[in-house]
């Protein structure tokens, strides 16, 4: 289709400002979709106007002065009969001042917002009207806003995108016309062009909440090539030999007959999918959600047994070390009994011990490996890797996931994959996202676990709860806490724990108290971890390095210090280190006020409710599917017109489009790939 540089206006600087967002064709330009929607169809009587509404509004200039007090101001007093407003501009010219002073009529558009005295607005867009322009017509459609960079400005979107909508009959409709009408969707001609100019008849409130049928059409379009472009990843994945693990039943029987409990109905259920999936000749792609708690960690041993069994490898990875650790010292528990060696690697090893280890795995005399990030470097190699367990995968970025595809490559063979997440995710966002990743779920918490009660209290009570913890490690029980982040800074959080901790020594004398943060040695974190475990230390303060992992049964109250700074789903993760045992437990969130709506929302949530998949679809509807999936920084599912909570009806629907799309007309589903996802498309090549 026709190069931008072809429109009216778009010289080489503009050029180079919207290739910055990836426009280079007409096309580009008709598939940036505005992100809302401003109302300026009509004039708000002043009377009827409220805090925060965006409104076109139009009145009498009574009077007009300038004033000096914190900062310069010119004010703009307008009224229309219905009520009064105040215009503040901060930024103003002699001119601008003596066109308002010389009164009449005025039409602004802006922000309510609430003044000392009246409503304001600062800043407002405002043209002066003479008496035939006050009877002039106010816009026909709804004022789109577009997503953009430095440099170019909404006007410029406006007419750049008018320009485009020239070139629309030259658009191809990739969606075949009998399909589309299967779904009762419109044209995508019809579509765009009603997205890009709303006309008048339109409801304001359907288009503003994405409902309208042309919004539809495009979301699902986008949806559709989304899904595609992982239904065509999964076969290429599929497409590639990966080694058959039979598994021996006799070493996973030990290892059951070993553990002091019974796995679950659903841990068995998962267990079963898994063992399914290794027997066969192809890779394994599968995804285990499963709440804090839920045993995701037992499975995993299970599965490595089975690859283990073979002869082959087993690595498992976590983000954090003192997680790692954990996986490593659980491992090496389980595993050795059995006969089985484990590896260690992480990014604080000493040299020589580094060495050691890579060479344990080198030579296969290590049968299993445990680690950190270490485990992706170049000079670790693999006697023959089979299996990869990737744990909390969406931490990872897209690079790392890649080079341990990678690592385990062999000629024409892969290693399985494994892929675990205690942060459950939503149906609908799990089968639009990892459309290319078979799913299980671990549903069912294991019995004995204690309900966990949850409180949010202002850090003005905080001598109530140091006074709260006094009392429960003097019954013999113990405590988390949580210092979380000071701000985007390792080293201030961890000077913030030790602050904490010097306190909290000072104000319970007759507490043992220990200290975990990210800047101290392997060996001292794992000494205090020990020491907490074996009831040695009755309160552990930490930064949220102990976010997950950590299983300490007689631990039962967890404080999380400006817990409005944390996210939902990393809240539910901490307070999961508390309630594994017999007594009842508790999770103090503790907050500085004011909390903004937001933080306010989270925390409520968390006091409701316990159950992981509903905090995950009240973070999905708080934070949107790039923040939850933690994709923001990957370029993957950021999604220019659909919304995965408002648009999850659409999900069954697009699979269904999807099959059918590709078995009459694959060349289509290809070039809807192309238009949705272009470049963006690499980021599935991983896992």
């Amino acid at each position: 289709m026709t190069a931008v540089t072809e429109l009216r206006g778009v010289g080489p600087k503009l050029a180079e400002r919207l290739a910055r967002l990836g426009i280079h064709r007409v096309e580009d330009l008709l598939f940036h979709l505005p992100l809302r929607y401003q109302d300026r169809t009509r004039v708000v009587p002043l009377g009827s106007l409220q805090p925060g509404m965006e409104a076109l509004i139009e009145g009498e200039i009574d009077h007009v002065e300038v004033v000096h007090r914190r900062r310069r101001a010119l004010l703009a007093h307008v009224s229309d009969g219905t009520g009064r407003i105040l215009l503040r501009f901060f930024h103003f010219s002699r001119a601008q001042h003596d066109g308002l002073a010389r009164k009449g009529r005025i039409r602004c558009f802006g922000e309510a917002r609430r003044g000392p005295a009246t409503l304001e607005m600062v800043h407002p867009e405002y043209s002066l009207l003479d008496h035939q322009k006050a009877l002039t017509r106010v816009e026909e459609s709804l004022h789109p806003i577009y997503p953009t960079t430095e440099g170019i400005s909404q006007k410029v979107w406006y007419g750049l995108t008018g320009q485009a909508l020239d070139y629309l009959d030259k658009l191809p409709d990739l969606l075949p016309e009998a399909l589309a009408r299967a779904h009762g969707l419109p044209s995508l001609h019809e579509a765009l062009r009603l997205v890009h100019r709303p006309p008048p008849e339109i409801a304001p409130a359907e288009l503003l909440e994405g409902r309208h049928p042309a919004q539809r059409r495009l979301a699902f379009e986008e949806l559709l090539a989304h899904h595609l472009s992982l239904a065509r990843l999964r076969q290429r994945k599929q497409a590639v030999a990966a080694p058959p693990l039979p598994g021996e039943p006799a070493l996973a029987q030990a290892f059951l007959e070993a553990l002091p409990f019974r796995l679950t109905a659903a841990q068995r259920r998962v267990v079963e999918e898994i063992r399914a999936d290794l027997a066969r000749p192809r890779p394994m792609l599968r995804l285990v959600q499963g709440d804090v708690g839920s045993g995701k960690t037992v499975v995993a041993a299970l599965a490595v047994l089975q690859a283990v069994a073979a002869g082959l490898l087993f690595e498992d990875t976590a983000t954090t070390e003192i997680l790692a650790e954990q996986h490593f010292l659980k491992f090496d528990e389980w595993f050795t009994p059995l006969g089985l060696r484990v590896a260690w690697l992480s990014g604080s090893q000493k040299a020589a011990q580094r060495r050691e280890q890579i060479a344990l795995l080198a030579d296969g005399r290590a049968q299993v490996a445990v680690g950190t990030h270490a485990l992706f470097q170049d000079e670790v190699r693999f006697a023959d890797l089979a299996l990869v367990v990737i744990d909390e995968q969406h931490r990872f970025g897209v690079h790392q996931r890649m080079a341990l595809r990678d690592k385990g490559a062999d000629g024409a063979r892969q290693p399985h994959q494994l892929i675990m997440t205690a942060t459950p995710i939503p149906r609908t966002l799990a089968m639009t996202a990892y459309a290319d990743l078979d799913l299980s779920v671990i549903d069912e918490l294991p019995p004995g676990r204690s309900p966990v009660r949850t409180v949010a209290l202002p850090d003005s009570r905080r001598a109530e709860v140091v006074e709260r913890i006094a009392r429960a490690c003097a019954e013999g029980r113990q405590a988390y806490w949580v210092c979380t982040l000071v701000e985007d800074s390792e080293v201030l959080q961890c000077e913030a724990a030790e602050a904490t901790w010097a306190s909290l020594s000072e104000a319970l004398p007759g507490v043992r108290v220990g200290l975990v943060h990210g800047r101290m040695k392997a060996a001292e974190k794992e000494a205090t971890m020990q020491a907490f475990k074996a009831g040695d230390i009755d309160l552990l303060v930490a930064t949220t390095v102990i976010e997950v992992g950590v299983d300490v049964p007689n631990a039962s109250l967890m404080v999380i210090e400006n817990a409005e700074r944390l996210g939902l789903s990393q809240l539910h993760q901490l307070r999961g280190r508390v309630g594994r045992g017999q007594v009842e437990s508790a999770c103090v969130l503790m907050y500085h006020p004011p909390l903004s709506d937001t933080a306010r929302q989270r925390l409520d949530a968390l006091r409701r409710t316990t159950d992981g998949f509903e905090i995950a679809r009240i973070d999905l509807a708080l934070r949107g599917p790039g923040e939850v999936l933690g994709t923001r920084q990957t370029g993957s599912l950021q999604f220019r017109i659909a919304d995965l909570e408002r648009d999850a009806d659409l999900v069954p629907e697009v699979q269904q489009a999807a099959r059918r799309l590709v078995a009459e007309a694959p060349a289509q589903a290809e070039a809807l790939i192309q238009r949705w996802l272009g470049q963006a498309e690499d980021y599935g090549q991983v896992g």
